[in-house]
């Protein structure tokens, strides 16, 4: 259901890049929300946590109801999917139906903050990972029962990238968090977050180095092209399968020199995960999957249900570039964090299919997009 992960430059510098996979549509929001701005997160018979924003985001988010013309939508109703903050930090919210709910049967009067609004916590409270962690050891979360999939008790994980190139994922299993540093910068669905780096001794046999001829007896036996280093590559669209050739992409493709050429060996990297619809279908008697069912908009498509990339995102975690391409794109669509934080006056958004299927900079869009 979704592919994260980070490649990094000649010179360390690191660029991220996630795939969101859904068999629906969703009414996506791009938000950029300032410095300054004040949230409230209220969970079920605890206090609530009120916090006030340090640094300024620009996220893709989720509307966690329908607008009214006497109650438009605030920022505390945009829950992050995804994001980048103007201190280099990323969020991101992968699909992880395992989390249970230990916390949703205990009630008691501590303040905690729904999971659904770590994305807007941590985006506008730190500066880093090291940050992250430290903010997570003091704050009790309560695992939300989330409306939009269909009242499931939070089924989703966390990462969290940094500029210096640290990251970690964060996975309730039977309610109790785990806080994991990431070594590999990739994340994609369950099994555990361990459990993918165990499944990794299993494939230590990889390499980019193609062996294209071979000694049968006395035939010599020599392959017609270049590529076959990959042939035991894992090929299928499952969360094990994408995580290994996550792995594989991210330590053997070429580290290239500046920041452009950077973006566009990734943007080749994130190609590699994008996934057309129909590939696969789920029929209705299918037992497997993420069992997260979004309740979203139609997807056009009278067909059985078939997950697709509904998009991907890219980050240049140093300059503040935040790159978003929908399904129906052709081209990446680009925003400067940096520049919005300074010219923007307050919140705004944009409805993504606004955006130019043609891709471009769509900066000033942005900023003369509808205060939240």
């Amino acid at each position: 259901m979704c592919t994260s992960l980070q490649y990094t430059d000649v010179a360390g510098a690191p660029y991220f890049g996630r795939t969101l996979e859904l068999d629906i549509d969703e009414p996506w929001v791009l938000a950029y929300v300032p410095a300054g701005m004040p949230f409230t997160s209220e969970a079920p018979e605890h206090d609530p946590v009120t916090f006030t924003g340090k640094h300024g985001f620009i996220a893709v988010t989720a509307p966690a109801r329908m607008p009214t013309k006497e109650e438009p939508l605030t920022p505390n109703d945009l829950k992050v999917i995804e994001g980048l903050n103007t201190e280099g930090v990323t969020f991101s919210l992968l699909a992880y139906p395992s989390s249970g709910s230990a916390s949703e049967a205990a009630a008691n009067t501590l303040a905690a903050i729904q999971a659904w609004d770590l994305g807007s916590w941590i985006l506008s409270q730190f500066s880093n990972v090291e940050e992250v962690k430290a903010g997570l050891s003091d704050q009790r979360v309560y695992l939300t029962r989330i409306a939009l999939v269909g009242n499931a008790v939070f089924p989703f994980h966390l990462v969290v990238h940094d500029k210096s190139g640290a990251s970690i994922v964060i996975e309730w299993h039977d309610g109790v968090e785990n806080v994991y540093d990431n070594p590999t910068g990739v994340m994609t669905n369950g099994p555990t977050f361990p459990w993918h780096l165990t499944n990794l001794g299993n494939w230590t046999h990889l390499t980019n180095v193609d062996k294209s001829h071979a000694k049968f007896g006395s035939l010599e036996a020599r392959q017609p092209d270049s590529g076959i280093a990959t042939a035991t590559l894992p090929g299928s669209h499952t969360s094990v399968d994408r995580f290994v050739r996550a792995v594989f992409y991210t330590n053997f493709v070429e580290k290239v020199d500046g920041p452009d050429h950077a973006l566009v060996t990734l943007s080749r990297i994130m190609d590699n995960f994008d996934r057309p619809r129909g590939a696969t279908t789920s029929p209705p008697d299918a037992a497997a999957g993420e069992g997260v069912k979004f309740q979203g908009i139609d997807s056009g498509s009278s067909g059985p249900p078939t997950e697709y990339t509904v998009w991907t995102n890219m980050a240049d975690l140093n300059r503040g570039r935040f790159f978003f391409r929908s399904y129906d794109a052709f081209n990446w669509t680009s925003f400067d964090l940096a520049e919005v934080a300074a010219k923007a006056d307050g919140p705004r958004i944009l409805l993504t299919p606004r955006l130019d299927p043609m891709g471009g900079d769509a900066t000033e869009a942005l900023l003369a997009g509808k205060a939240a």
